[in-house]
């Protein structure tokens, strides 16, 4: 369902644009239209709530933060 003021404001900043830009934004609004979000709904995931003990979880997030919050200047 479409908010009515998000649609009119919308069509009020697509009217401001050329002929060029307006086809544009046509071609990523079927585009966006055409994907479907990736995932799975939140409750298909509540039956594996709890399955972690809270040391299993502390080894995890020290795992991520040792090893994945780092960038390699020279890697690229």
């Amino acid at each position: 369902m479409l908010n009515v003021a998000v649609k009119k404001e919308i069509i009020n900043q697509i009217g401001k644009l050329d002929y060029d830009r307006q086809r544009r934004v046509l071609d990523f609004v079927r585009a966006l239209a055409a994907t479907k979000p990736k995932g799975v709904p939140g409750k298909q995931l509540l039956s594996f709530a709890g399955i972690f003990n809270s040391n299993d979880l502390k080894v995890m997030e020290q795992a991520i933060e040792d090893n994945c919050e780092k960038v390699n200047l020279n890697e690229w």
